[in-house]
């Protein structure tokens, strides 16, 4: 039996394009939570959405590391 791979490694706080937009046009989303699912929220709307492992990997365009964004900055 073929071991499952990867494509990609998502982490929290990276930002994930799609190939299809949401319905508000946004094409971006930022990882909130990582696992077997992989909990994302729209750019644009805010929209928070779980997103079963493979599908993501199916549907990612790309992906961009935004470690140091301060919008996510827990004071």
């Amino acid at each position: 039996m073929p071991a499952k791979f990867f494509l990609y490694k998502y982490e929290e706080g990276d930002v994930v394009t799609f190939r299809k937009p949401h319905p508000c046009g946004s094409f971006e989303w930022s990882v909130m939570t990582v696992g077997g699912e992989v909990k994302c929220k729209c750019v644009k709307c805010g929209r928070i959405v779980v997103f079963k492992r493979d599908t993501i990997e199916k549907s990612t365009k790309s992906v961009s590391r935004h470690k140091d964004d301060p919008s996510d900055k827990k004071e």
